[in-house]
């Protein structure tokens, strides 16, 4: 069994009621999406000006730094996943600038309400589960969640990875 087919099965096996998957399929791309918000509020792009071209300047923050380090780690277990994660991670760039254009509320805010909720959520499912999350048992789990719930919408669509 390849690795990444290891992790998602390991994963999968505290995610087992269809109301806690559910609630995965949902928090677990919140809870990505506003990590990621919340890494966006430190900018980097005083330090990238003169580097990289304006056009992408917006994108310089910690948000853009843990996601191509992530996609290395995605690229690692699954080319299919990595791409996957990519589409998601161009998705969730977009959206975040988009949220800062609307100037609603500090990013920061939004982001962390997201963030609670989402976490409020999962614990819920887990406790409708009647087990522990993964994360508590191997902190690799944090980024196998996101992967997991690709897994399901490629096997729902019928890509094999």
């Amino acid at each position: 069994m390849r690795k990444i087919h290891a992790l998602l099965t390991e994963y999968g096996e505290s995610h087992q009621t269809t109301f806690n998957k559910r609630v995965h399929y949902i928090c677990v791309p919140a809870i990505f999406f506003s990590l990621i918000g919340l890494l966006a509020c430190i900018p980097m792009d005083a330090i990238m000006a003169g580097i990289i071209p304006d056009s992408v300047l917006d994108y310089a923050h910690f948000g853009t730094v843990v996601i191509l380090l992530s996609l290395i780690y995605y690229l690692r277990l699954s080319i299919p996943l990595f791409i996957g994660m990519l589409f998601f991670s161009v998705l969730v760039l977009i959206v975040i600038k988009q949220i800062v254009m609307l100037n609603i509320a500090p990013l920061w805010v939004i982001m962390l309400c997201i963030f609670a909720i989402a976490w409020v959520a999962q614990f819920i499912g887990h406790n409708h589960e009647g087990k522990k999350p993964s994360f508590l048992k191997d902190v690799q789990f944090l980024m196998i969640g996101p992967a997991w719930t690709m897994s399901h919408l490629f096997n729902a669509v019928g890509i094999k990875f």
